[in-house]
């Protein structure tokens, strides 16, 4: 099963904290390799708390963690940190401004309980690869 819920980015506390050890620290992926759910999207889901999900737009496919929704309750509506896990679905067209639209894309989320999430440098690499479409 499937949901499609409107997917919006942005800085975290955590993200920044996180960043500070390093891109490259599982730290890192825990604060960001994630996609707060309502409630009530788990459910439509049929999904736990912390199971591993794929998340899907017309841009690209990656597989991250879902975790609660820290701010709500927004049904529909997800989110997911800024940076390689969030760029692997958004709309890479900057329209010359040097930043895509982080907000407003939708996004097809399904369960991918056996699939790893992987950590940002090996992302990028397989991204810039074209081996994550």
């Amino acid at each position: 099963m499937a949901i499609i819920v409107n997917l919006i980015t942005g800085r975290s506390i955590q993200q920044g904290v996180s960043m500070e050890a390093g891109k490259d620290k599982p730290a890192y992926t825990a604060a960001c390799g994630i996609i707060e759910l309502d409630p009530a999207d788990f459910k439509r889901l049929g999904a736990f708390r912390n199971t591993n999900v794929r998340v899907t737009s017309r841009y690209g496919s990656v597989i991250v963690k879902a975790v609660e929704a820290t701010q709500g309750p927004h049904p529909g509506v997800a989110y997911i940190p800024m940076g390689p896990w969030a760029n692997m679905v958004i709309n890479p067209d900057t329209y010359s401004t040097g930043m895509p639209t982080f907000k407003g894309t939708p996004v097809e989320v399904e369960i991918a309980k056996n699939e790893p999430i992987l950590g940002s440098l090996e992302l990028v690499r397989k991204g810039c690869r074209g081996e994550l479409a």
